[in-house]
Formats: structure tokens, sequence, C-alpha cells
């Protein structure tokens, strides 16, 4: 099959892989910030954006194999990979699968990494609401990525470029058969510099990452929703620059 990706820029490379059924141009503020220094990179996971729609390969270990197959079409050198949301989860199942090799840095933004004492299991409706109504839910869950005021025509296309896998597949995405500790073990035994940028909601264990790994910087985002490099563009591109300038084990 094919995963399309976009790109800018020249240089040494960062490649973000977007979120639950996301298109890559959903970074289009940090593909237009960075790439004046930077090859930027954003990928379609299978699925999504502009990338075919294939029956499987919803699961972590095929999305991890996408990011390293992407990886070796870009060519030799370290790269700095960056996930956000579930594109952390496909981000560490890379790790897990291919090690630190070609890793400068390591950018995980807004999701849990396995750390600390896990949250109470609450019910929820989300995954039947998908089945029996899923335009509108999925509408409401990309309204709810922002904090701050978004264009409806973006809203809108963003909406609909996320229904575009089968409804039971984007189900599997959410329902990645790992535990926990995977994720976690998985981010400590990538040894790059890693920058795990989150809201308050995961501020303990960013907390705890802080702590624990051997090259950490960690940011909170304060007022600003799940998409905090859209609520936050500024801070986050400047954050992403002294990370790629300052941090990355580019050599």
């Amino acid at each position: 099959m094919r995963l399309r990706y976009l790109e800018a820029g020249s240089g040494r490379v960062v490649v973000f892989v977007p979120g639950w059924c996301m298109p890559g141009r959903i970074f289009a503020s940090q593909i237009e910030a960075l790439s004046r220094r930077w090859r930027v990179v954003a990928l379609d996971p299978r699925g999504q954006g502009d990338s075919e729609v294939p029956r499987a390969g919803y699961e972590p270990t095929r999305r991890g194999q996408d990011i390293r197959d992407l990886l070796t079409h870009l060519g030799g050198g370290r790269v700095v990979l960056a996930g956000w949301s579930l594109g952390v989860l496909d981000a560490l199942s890379y790790a897990d699968m291919a090690g630190d090799a070609r890793l400068a840095g390591l950018v995980l933004i807004d999701n849990s990494v396995g750390e600390g004492v896990p949250p109470p299991p609450r019910a929820s409706r989300f995954f039947q609401n998908l089945r029996q109504r899923r335009d509108a839910t999925v509408r409401g869950f990309v309204a709810g990525m922002y904090r701050t005021p978004q264009d409806s025509a973006y809203l809108d296309g963003i909406a609909r470029e996320a229904q575009r896998m089968p409804v039971e597949a984007s189900i599997r995405l959410l329902s990645y058969p790992r535990p926990r500790e995977f994720w976690r073990d998985s981010l400590y035994a990538v040894r790059r510099p890693v920058y795990y940028a989150v809201t308050p909601r995961l501020r303990g264990q960013a907390e705890l990452v802080a702590q624990k790994h051997p090259q950490p910087v960690v940011e909170v985002f304060d007022g600003a929703g799940h998409a905090l490099f859209v609520d936050a563009a500024a801070r986050f591109n400047a954050s992403m620059e002294d990370f790629l300038a300052r941090r990355a084990a580019w050599a």
C-alpha cells in the first residue's frame, strides 16, 4: 500500500506523526515555521489523510513498521521523531521495534506514556457513539481538541478527513493490545534526548519522566487543548527549535 507524507525544507530531518484518524497537515504551523531551517516531514498514517485505506494494519506493530519504512525511504542519518496523541504510541512502537539508532531525539506530545498510577476505569459510550452516529461524534471530538477559536471550515475539513477509514478500524486504533508498562519501558529504552510536551492532565507523568529519563525536556502547556501545537503554536515551535538545535543528538 502507499503512504503519503508532506515535506518541506532541507537539512536535518524531523518527522511528525499525527494522532487518531488525523491527517499530517494538522502540523501546518510546524511545517511552515520549522522548514526554514530543517527538513520537516508529516506522515499521513495508513487510513489517514491522503494515504491509502487498507483493510488491516491498524495495530501498533504494523504502525511502527510503517514509520520504519518511512525512515528507510527518507534515507540515512538520524531524525527527530515527533508523535502526537496516538502518534506517541506509534512512535514508541517504532522505538520498541527498531531501537534508537536512527533517532537524534524523540518528541512525545500529549499522551500517556504509561508512567505513574493508572487512572481509575470509567464507563464510556465513545465506541458505541462512533458506531451509531459517527459524524456527530467525530465532529465533537475534533472541536474538543482545541481551546482557542478555530475556523469552521478548518474544523469541518479535519472532521471529514477523520472519517476516511472504516469505523471498526478507527475503533481498533483506540484498542491497542499492549499493557501500559509496554509504553513506559519503550520510552526508557530510548537513551536519546526526549521532549515530552503535555497539557495539565499529564503533569504527573511529565514530572516522573523528568526524574527518570537521562536526557529529558518536559513542558506543561497550561491553557492549551489536546492539539497544543495549534493552540500554542508559537510557544511549541520555539521549544521545538530549541530542542532540535541544542538538545537533539545529531552526531
